[in-house]
């Protein structure tokens, strides 16, 4: 059913399990863009963007034909983006925010086939609620300590130790961990596979 290998524009280990797991063959490229927000800049046309600006960089590097799929997330509280912590500090500060209240996680998704002349695009995304317990300042302070928080959008990783600290998701599990799967799947087969035959 997933005939066709793809080019992940990433190095996230989170996103290559999760295309390992449903079988879908790929090779990782680092993209290695520019990543900050523009001023004002919304979730949703933030984490798109870079999606398809990571999807674009690598697929100039490589063959015409090839699938190339981007992706970005972050965690959004009270109109606040959560990227990536900068230091232990920043994590406490983010898993303080999140404590006993309702986040969304963003992901943005992009496919593009370079062609000769021009490319191909497809840009999506996809939202997940996601409701974290009450956290002593103990709880944050140990989670911290695992440095499981380094390198995750919002300070956490809900398939490592920070499922401890979740009490309740609404949507798409896989996307929280970093590539909504299910919607990658269905653009690549809505755009792609039946014209290719498979």
């Amino acid at each position: 059913m997933l005939k066709e290998k793809l080019i992940l524009a990433s190095q996230s280990p989170r996103r290559a399990e999760i295309l390992t797991t449903v079988g879908w063959e790929f090779e990782a490229i680092a993209a290695n863009i520019d990543e900050t927000r523009f001023p004002s800049e919304e979730a949703l046309t933030y984490v798109t963007r870079l999606a398809q600006a990571k999807a674009e960089t690598v697929a100039k590097q490589i063959r015409s034909g090839v699938l190339v799929l981007g992706a970005d997330t972050v965690v959004v509280i009270d109109e606040e983006i959560l990227g990536q912590p900068r230091n232990d500090d920043d994590a406490r500060r983010m898993l303080s925010l999140l404590s006993g209240k309702w986040h969304q996680v963003v992901t943005g998704i992009a496919l593009v086939r370079k062609g000769d002349v021009s490319s191909q695009i497809k840009v999506d995304q996809e939202t997940t609620r996601v409701l974290f317990a009450e956290l002593a300042r103990e709880q944050i302070d140990w989670y911290v300590s695992t440095r499981e928080p380094q390198g995750k959008a919002g300070a956490y990783a809900i398939q490592g130790k920070g499922a401890l600290l979740i009490k309740e998701i609404q949507g798409d599990y896989f996307n929280v961990v970093g590539l909504p799967i299910r919607l990658v799947y269905e653009l690549w087969r809505t755009q792609w596979s039946v014209a290719s035959g498979q």
